[in-house]
């Protein structure tokens, strides 16, 4: 990403508002290269911002069609925050603490956190606003109160800053990885160590970019611990703790170690014998330090309905 997100054009302007990242394969088209990228952009939205000049390669304007060249450098102009009037909706929500500060909540598998193109409605942002009158603003009008967030298939624990001191004393015990996550996670294999440290970088997938991978070179710092609670024929039941928080960590991790979470459509077989609706991992337990208090809170959840019937089935079948 371009620094200060200003980016020196070819004819030495300065650009606001960009992102940009180096191609590391070569063969592919510019727009179907960019429609593969984790922004829910459509091909033919990417064709229009292209003519429009707001994508640029080796920081000239291009075409569409044009194949890429390893090393090339793409840059694109992110649109502006689209103002939204979010709609408040009464969609039951699993509140398991919530004071004047703050409030965490129990996320359905299934529930998207905020919304995204195409993706407005339902959202647990749209429950949040219903149900509660206030929220920190810092995120802006599409993120109200979000501190962090948990994949859309991945259910569990998250918290909810209801004003800008909390959100602020939050993000930075987020940042420096004193905001303790602990997950459960049903997983491909029987896992023969009793636990272990998986200490692997991780970066964007060099083709398919809709995916995270383990990049030794370019990937960023990721620590997963891991633990074995109970084996069964050909699954393991893991609890998991972050020491950083990257994007898919633990299901790339687990993918990495050649045992995939159990339901995971993007890391894991195409096989689902469990029947899943997603990957089976759990937002079990959460610990931060209270903004006002100071006091260290821990807060837990029982495993989803989901997750106890995978469990008990493979237990039926040991």
């Amino acid at each position: 990403m371009v620094d200060d997100k200003k980016l020196l054009l070819a004819d030495g302007d300065e650009a606001d508002n960009w992102e940009e990242m180096t191609v590391e394969t070569e063969g592919e088209r510019l727009d179907s290269y960019l429609a593969g990228l984790p922004l829910e952009y459509s091909r033919a939205r990417w064709q229009k911002m292209i003519k429009d000049e707001q994508v640029l390669r080796n920081g000239k304007p291009t075409k569409s069609s044009v194949v890429l060249q390893k090393d090339d450098v793409i840059a694109y102009q992110i649109p502006p925050v689209e103002m939204l009037e979010l709609t408040p909706e009464n969609i039951p929500l699993d509140i398991v603490y919530e004071d004047s500060d703050l409030l965490v909540v129990n996320k359905p598998q299934g529930m998207v956190v905020h919304p995204a193109a195409g993706n407005y409605h339902g959202t647990l942002v749209n429950a949040l606003l219903y149900a509660i009158s206030d929220l920190s603003g810092i995120n802006g009008v599409i993120r109200p109160g979000i501190v962090h967030r948990i994949d859309k298939d991945t259910s569990g624990l998250l918290v909810v800053a209801k004003n800008d001191k909390a959100h602020l004393a939050l993000s930075e015990q987020l940042k420096d990885h004193t905001m303790a996550r602990v997950y459960y996670a049903i997983v491909h294999g029987v896992m023969g160590e009793p636990g272990g440290v998986i200490d692997a970088p991780i970066g964007r997938h060099a083709v398919q970019r809709k995916k995270m991978a383990v990049d030794t070179k370019n990937g960023k710092p990721a620590i997963t611990h891991y633990r074995v609670l109970e084996r069964f024929t050909n699954y393991s039941l893991l609890e998991l703790k972050l020491e950083t928080g990257r994007t898919h960590q633990i299901r790339v991790h687990l993918s990495y170690l050649g045992n995939p979470v159990a339901g995971d459509p993007l890391y894991g077989p195409k096989k689902n014998p469990l029947g899943l609706a997603g990957q089976a991992l759990h937002a079990k337990e959460i610990s931060f330090i209270h903004p006002t208090s100071k006091e260290k809170m821990t807060v837990t959840c029982d495993l989803p309905d989901y997750f106890m019937e995978a469990l008990e089935q493979l237990r039926k079948e040991r």
